[in-house]
């Protein structure tokens, strides 16, 4: 038990808040912290559920008809037994005004006799009215030392059933992995992950690291409005952009090193600015691969409802569940489809607006290892308030490729598919495709590949050549759009390459 945990909670309630909530699905951790806070202030501790209704902690009997919480709650308000009275799993009663009042009537009568009500569930939302009379507290989690004395408990334990047995194979960078990526959990939920991942073949490997991260993610009350991207590029498979990988590199030690420990701020994040198809998403599932770290990306359009203030809270949610999963990169792609309004709101009720004011306030308080990388098509959407200086560590532009980056993305794209490239004339080719996208250049392979296919014979740049002529790039078709986007990162936005 951690005993500062423990301090915590006994001044929190020798502070005298008749209601505590405490969000947990660890109830037999927060009900064995409760039975330590009452033997050490010799108060007694009753717990209340709808299957065994009132009763005094550690004894069988219950008090009778108390089942109904109505009736619990009548009983504790005419008691005059002062104490801590814990309900589990009460939160599905609290819309009810007869139960509503009956708990303002126990809290605003502590002054006379002091009971204090503890609210214990895996989620909470309080009624406004009894907001002001309440104190939240929260359960403390592993930190990487937490975990590693965890894996050591579970290697032991193995071992101990085993009879001794061979020794447990795993490198320290696997070790170390797993204590980042399960720090932050609830200690059973992280206990439970390294059992799995020691007993399934009695060893630590990086694939226990990818399952941890997977079943970790679906663990997650918000694992539906993320999407845990696994399949990661590496910067090898990003053309150009040099300037951004040197950024990146610089910060990466920073990132993973214990906030603090390097004497530098933990870096925050960035806004990928520039042309469709030139190969911002790419570069940020490349973070995180470069990283070693999850990504996660967030979809606005899952967090919308139509409700008032669910989506705010789907966003809240969404944000504490990148945290849960830090260190990691959080990406939102095309940002700008999320936030973009009118500049009064008037158009959707001031949605967005609030949306944006709740993810400003994340951006500006937390503390946690999430690298937020944005990427943004049309920076007329975005909202000034988000692309002003400080918001982001970097806004890099990314502009479409130049000869040599053309050349490196043929490159990539042509050993990817297990061609000879040998046989390319990649210079030519990169000559003939001014103008194109790194995705266009993509697709003028993918299509080459099927004319070679149709007619039977070998690729060669030739038909690259064709298909590259009959193709209308964005940089045409878009022309006026592109040279605005240009001119606004002009002094404003660092090049990617």
């Amino acid at each position: 038990m951690n005993p500062n945990e423990l301090q915590d909670l006994i001044v929190l309630i020798k502070s005298r808040f008749p209601i505590v909530l405490i969000e947990s699905h660890e109830e037999p951790r927060v009900l064995s912290l409760l039975e330590n806070v009452t033997n050490l202030e010799n108060a007694p501790l009753f717990t209340w559920s709808v299957t065994s209704g009132l009763r005094r902690r550690l004894r069988p009997e219950s008090v009778p008809e108390t089942s109904d919480l109505a009736l619990a709650l009548r009983h504790i308000e005419k008691t005059v037994q002062n104490g801590i009275y814990v309900l589990l799993d009460a939160h599905p009663y609290l819309q009810d005004p007869i139960i509503l009042r009956l708990v303002r009537e126990i809290a605003l009568s502590y002054a006379k006799t002091p009971r204090t009500l503890i609210f214990v569930s895996p989620r909470l939302e309080l009624p406004a009215e009894l907001l002001r009379l309440s104190a939240r507290f929260k359960l403390s989690v592993l930190d990487p030392s937490g975990v590693k004395k965890l894996i050591r408990e579970e290697v032991e334990l193995w071992r101990s059933e085993l009879g001794g047995g061979d020794a447990i194979r795993g490198s320290k960078e696997v070790v170390e992995l797993i204590a980042q990526h399960l720090a932050g959990m609830s200690v059973e939920d992280a206990r439970r992950l390294i059992r799995q991942a020691i007993r399934d073949d009695n060893r630590l490997s990086l694939e226990d690291v990818s399952r941890i991260l997977k079943l970790k993610h679906e663990s997650m009350a918000a694992s539906s409005l993320l999407t845990l991207e696994l399949d990661c590029a590496s910067f090898a498979d990003v053309g150009g952009q040099k300037n951004l990988k040197r950024w990146l590199d610089r910060r990466r030690a920073v990132f993973l090193a214990e906030p603090g420990s390097s004497g530098l701020d933990t870096p925050k994040g960035i806004l990928l600015l520039g042309v469709q198809g030139g190969g911002k998403s790419l570069a940020a599932k490349a973070v995180a691969a470069a990283w070693g770290v999850p990504l996660l990306r967030l979809d606005f359009a899952s967090l919308y409802n139509k409700y008032f203030g669910d989506t705010e809270r789907n966003l809240r949610d969404a944000l504490a569940a990148a945290e849960a999963m830090s260190p990691c990169v959080l990406w939102v792609d095309e940002i700008e489809k999320g936030l973009a309004s009118d500049d009064t709101g008037a158009s959707d009720g001031g949605l967005s607006k609030r949306v944006l004011g709740t993810l400003l306030t994340w951006m500006a308080e937390r503390k946690s290892r999430v690298f937020l990388v944005a990427t943004a098509n049309d920076i007329a959407r975005l909202p000034p308030e988000l692309v002003r200086k400080g918001r982001f560590d970097e806004i890099f532009f990314v502009d479409l490729p130049d000869a040599e980056t053309r050349r490196e993305i043929f490159r990539i794209h042509l050993s990817r598919r297990k061609l000879p490239v040998n046989a390319f004339d990649l210079a030519a080719l990169a000559d003939e495709c001014e103008g194109f996208s790194g995705a266009e250049i993509e697709q003028a392979v993918v299509s080459a590949l099927y004319e070679a296919h149709a007619i039977n014979a070998s690729l060669g740049s030739a038909l690259i050549v064709d298909e590259l002529h009959r193709t209308r790039p964005l940089s045409v078709t878009m022309a006026e759009r592109i040279d605005e986007l240009r001119d606004w990162a002009s002094g404003r936005a660092v090049p990617a390459n």
